[in-house]
C-alpha cells in the first residue's frame, strides 16, 4: 500500500503520460518425505558454502516484484521504482513472520534513474536492491554477489568499457552488522570472439568498534558466449580479513592474516533443442592463522534430455567435500526427475513440474561436523536418518520465473 501511494504521489507532481506496470517473480513450491516417513530433510555439508539443488530443497519460495516506470524523458532516460516481496516458509512447518520457520520479507526497494545521456547510457539508482548477482543454478550459489542497501553509478560506457560504483552499508536483510563497503566494476574488456572479461574490487571499512578490521577483495571473472550452445564462466576470486566473504562482507573480526580465494567455472549447454544442462565445479581455500584452515571442493553435473515437447528426463550429481580440522568432510548426492514442461524441451524453459527421488551418502566426519555445527540436519545423528550415514527423500515439485 505505501509503495502504491508512493508512486501515485510522484504520477501527480511529475508531467509525462502514464507508464507500463512490469510484474515479473519467481517460485518453487512442492512437498516430500523422506524414505523412513518423515518430513523431507534436505542434504547439505557443513563447511561447504551451497548444496546442489535439484529435488534437495526443502522450503517454500517466492518472490514477487513490481517494477514502475514513472516518467520518460526528452532525452530518454527514465525514472523508475521497483519493489519485491519475498516469502520463505521450511516444509512442514507453520508460516510466522519471524523465527526460523517462514519469512515474508521486502528484498527490494529503490528508484532507479537510467539510460542518461550524461552518462553515456549509464544509470544511477538508490535504496535496496539485488545488484550485479552472479550464481550458480543448479547449486543456488551466488558466489559474486554485490546486492546492496545503499547507491550507485552503473554501466557508465567509456571508450568501450562500462564502469560501476556502489556505496552501501548492508549486504542483505540478514546481516546483523552495518559496514561501510565500496565496489568498483569494469567490464567489457573484448578478450577474444565471444569472450569478455569483468574486474572487480570491493572494500571494507573498518568498523568503528573495538577488534574489527578493515577488508578488501578482488574478482576477475571471464564469460565466453557461443559456448556448447550456451555459455561458459570462469572466475577467480582472493579476500582478506572481512574480504573473505569473497563478494559478500566477511566477518570483520578477522584481519589482514585471514585470507580466501577461490576458483569457479562452470558451463551451460543447449547441444540440440531437447538436450541441455550445466556443469560446476569450486575450488576454494580458507587460511587461518588459528589454524582452522579449511578447502572445500565441489563438483556437480545436471544433464536434462526432454523426451517430447513437454516432457523431459532430468538427473543431478553433486560431490562436495570440505577438508576441515577433525578430518575430510564428503557428501555425494544423486537425484533423478521426470520433468513435466508445458512450454518446451529448453533447459531453462519454465514453469517445470518435478517428481523426483534423491539419494544422499556422507562419511563419519561429515556426521561429526553436522552434530557439532548443524544438530538437528539431515547428516547429523539427531536428525531424520538418525546415526545412519545416508539417506533418501522423494517429492513433487514445481519451479517458475517470469518477467
Amino acid at each position: 500500500m505505501t509503495f502504491k501511494l508512493a508512486a501515485s504521489c510522484v504520477y501527480l507532481t511529475l508531467p509525462f503520460s502514464a507508464q507500463a506496470l512490469d510484474f515479473a517473480g519467481y517460485l518453487r513450491s512442492g512437498l516430500g518425505s523422506t524414505d523412513n516417513n518423515h518430513t523431507q530433510s534436505c542434504f547439505a555439508l557443513p563447511g561447504a558454502q551451497s548444496k546442489y539443488r535439484l529435488g534437495n530443497e526443502c522450503e517454500q519460495y517466492a518472490e514477487l516484484e513490481l517494477r514502475q516506470a514513472l516518467a520518460t524523458f526528452d532525452d530518454g532516460s527514465v525514472l523508475s521504482i521497483d519493489g519485491m516481496a519475498s516469502l520463505h516458509n521450511r516444509y512442514g512447518q507453520a508460516l510466522t513472520f519471524q523465527g526460523d520457520n517462514g519469512t515474508v520479507r521486502l528484498p527490494q526497494a529503490y528508484a532507479q534513474w537510467s539510460n542518461l545521456p550524461s552518462l553515456n547510457g549509464g544509470s544511477v539508482w538508490a535504496g535496496r536492491r539485488y545488484y550485479k548477482r552472479n550464481d550458480i543454478h543448479i547449486s543456488d550459489f551466488y558466489y559474486w554477489n554485490q546486492s546492496a542497501t545503499g547507491a550507485g553509478v552503473e554501466d557508465v560506457k567509456i571508450g568501450g568499457l562500462k564502469y560501476s560504483y556502489a556505496f552501501s552499508r548492508k549486504d542483505n536483510l540478514y546481516q546483523k552488522d552495518y559496514v561501510t563497503r565500496q565496489d568498483f566494476n569494469v567490464g567489457g574488456f573484448q578478450t577474444n570472439p565471444g569472450g569478455e572479461l569483468e574486474l572487480g574490487l570491493s572494500y571494507l571499512d573498518k568498523p568503528s568498534r573495538r577488534n574489527a578490521h578493515a577488508g578488501w577483495a578482488v574478482t576477475a571473472q571471464h564469460v565466453q558466449q557461443d559456448f556448447l550452445g550456451g555459455k561458459n564462466k570462469l572466475a577467480l576470486q582472493y579476500g582478506e580479513g572481512p574480504g573473505t566473504g569473497l563478494g559478500y562482507t566477511g566477518d570483520t573480526a578477522l584481519d589482514d592474516s585471514n585470507k580466501s580465494y577461490r576458483v569457479v567455472e562452470f558451463f551451460d549447454w543447449q547441444v540440440t533443442p531437447r538436450f541441455g544442462g550445466q556443469f560446476e565445479a569450486v575450488y576454494q581455500k580458507d587460511i587461518r592463522p588459528d589454524g582452522s584452515d579449511q578447502t572445500w571442493i565441489s563438483v556437480g553435473i545436471r544433464p536434462a534430455y526432454a523426451i517430447t515437447e513437454q516432457f523431459k528426463l532430468v538427473a543431478e550429481l553433486g560431490h562436495d567435500q570440505v577438508d576441515a580440522p577433525g578430518g575430510t568432510r564428503k557428501l555425494s548426492k544423486a537425484t533423478f526427475a521426470p520433468t513435466w514442461s508445458p512450454k518446451g524441451p529448453g533447459f531453462w524453459t519454465r514453469p517445470e513440474v518435478r517428481l523426483y527421488y534423491t539419494y544422499a551418502s556422507w562419511n563419519a566426519a561429515a556426521q561429526r561436523a553436522a552434530n557439532e555445527l548443524a544438530a538437528g540436519s539431515a547428516l547429523s545423528d539427531t536428525g531424520a536418518f538418525g546415526t545412519a550415514l545416508h539417506g533418501a527423500n522423494a517429492g513433487v515439485q514445481v519451479e517458475y520465473w517470469w518477467k
